[in-house]
């Protein structure tokens, strides 16, 4: 009886707590979340297998169905997932060879394996000379067709070639050359350092920097004359092949500002085709000397009757001036001449004297060696090396003394005043100005817009 007491007053116990609390609540509760959750998943599930069902099954042999494929997601109608295949790019059947030092032809071939084919490419006269004397950095493109040479390209310059190509059981040869366009094009610089840093800040190249020094050097020398704010202004031809630039061309017109005096030039070639620089008047800036006779970097003594000798310690005049430069520097003649002397002379060293005509001569000294031929009675034209800088005789260092004579009286040759070039005859006068004075105009023209800025 204790037993049916206690349940009846726990069932009383749990009969007072609220409804919601009692056990058959919860159970209830419990049952209907059930059901409700199995309501939903079966509209979810069934609306999915009709997405699913929906997208047609791609049959097996339909090869552009199986490469892309759009699936759509159940619960983002928006989105998909597409597979896609990369191109596929072929590769290129040229071999191309860049020749280095130690090839031959016969190694490269044995490498490519095609030396079966060595003899029958090298008979061909058209490529006989050119393939025996092959040269490192030229290329070679090559395809092969079975394993067997079908076609070969020799690249001998940028816009030269020869392509040999399988002709029955031989090979035939076309030697090919690209034309070549020539476009006119214009710089200009103002000289805040050098004449070759101003020339880069310009755009220009170091070789047409140094046509210029050539064109104006009568007149100008660039070692000592050039001064800050000196200016230039240059006309001059591009050759391009293929839409690339190979180099630059001539100059056809200059202007150079030294020291605020300036100085024009013009290129004309005379019907004859002798071609040669001129001022606007037609006379030639080419003069019978050029100032100096070698590149050098500094003058070690100039011109000076009065220096103390730097080895005899004694007052000995210096009627010629010293530049400064590395032994084996080429030494150029001054002008048109004569050989009058090619030997030892005394404090000298071995020494070179040039005969110009009756009034001029001059004298290079202190030489390491001589050109070979050169020799009393040689002749020789303005510009042609003779020597090579040295230090021999009294010298402190190497150099090249150099002497300037007029009438047997040593000069200064970094002052003396040179002979005045020929000018071109009056009958070439009317043709020289029809051809350079468009030239001239377009220099004015520049010259003008600089100065309004």
């Amino acid at each position: 009886m204790t037993w049916n007491r206690d349940f009846k007053q726990n069932q009383s116990q749990r009969d007072t707590r609220p409804w919601h609390m009692t056990d058959k609540h919860r159970w209830l509760t419990r049952g209907a979340l059930f059901v409700a959750t199995a309501s939903v998943l079966g509209v979810v599930l069934a609306k999915t297998h009709d997405s699913i069902t929906a997208v047609p099954t791609p049959s097996m042999t339909d090869t552009s169905k199986l490469l892309s494929q759009s699936i759509p997601i159940p619960f983002d109608q928006q989105s998909s997932i597409s597979i896609t295949t990369p191109a596929v790019v072929e590769a290129d059947p040229w071999k191309k060879v860049t020749i280095k030092k130690g090839d031959t032809l016969s190694s490269i071939f044995s490498n490519l394996e095609i030396h079966s084919q060595l003899n029958k490419v090298t008979r061909l006269p058209e490529v006989k000379p050119l393939l025996k004397t092959i040269r490192p950095g030229d290329r070679l493109d090559v395809l092969k067709e079975n394993g067997k040479l079908a076609e070969l390209i020799y690249h001998t310059s940028k816009t030269r070639r020869v392509h040999i190509r399988k002709a029955g059981d031989g090979f035939q040869a076309e030697a090919v050359e690209d034309p070549i366009e020539t476009r006119q094009a214009s710089a200009e610089g103002v000289i805040t350092n050098s004449l070759f840093v101003a020339g880069i800040k310009a755009g220009v190249s170091d070789n047409l920097i140094m046509q210029l020094a050539e064109v104006f050097g009568y007149d100008i020398d660039f070692a000592l004359d050039i001064r800050e704010g000196d200016q230039f202004r240059v006309i001059y031809q591009e050759q391009f092949a293929n839409g690339e630039k190979l180099k630059d061309g001539p100059i056809l017109a200059a202007q150079f500002i030294n020291q605020g005096k300036t100085f024009n030039a013009l290129r004309y070639t005379t019907p004859d085709g002798r071609t040669s620089y001129y001022t606007p008047d037609g006379r030639s800036l080419k003069k019978a000397f050029i100032r100096t006779p070698v590149k050098f970097s500094r003058i070690s003594s100039p011109f000076n009757p009065k220096r103390r000798h730097p080895i005899l310690h004694t007052v000995k005049a210096h009627r010629g001036v010293d530049y400064a430069a590395p032994k084996g520097t080429p030494v150029k003649t001054t002008g048109d001449g004569k050989v009058t002397f090619a030997g030892w002379k005394n404090g000298y060293g071995k020494t070179v004297v040039i005969q110009h005509g009756r009034t001029y001569s001059t004298l290079y000294a202190h030489l390491s060696k001589f050109k070979k031929g050169i020799k009393r009675g040689k002749r020789v034209s303005q510009g042609q090396v003779i020597a090579y800088v040295g230090q021999t005789g009294r010298a402190t260092g190497p150099h090249l003394h150099y002497e300037f004579r007029v009438n047997n009286k040593h000069k200064n040759p970094v002052t003396v005043k040179l002979p005045k070039a020929a000018p071109l005859p009056k009958s070439l006068r009317a043709d020289f100005k029809a051809k350079t004075t468009p030239l001239l105009a377009q220099l004015e023209h520049a010259s003008k817009l600089a100065s309004a800025e």
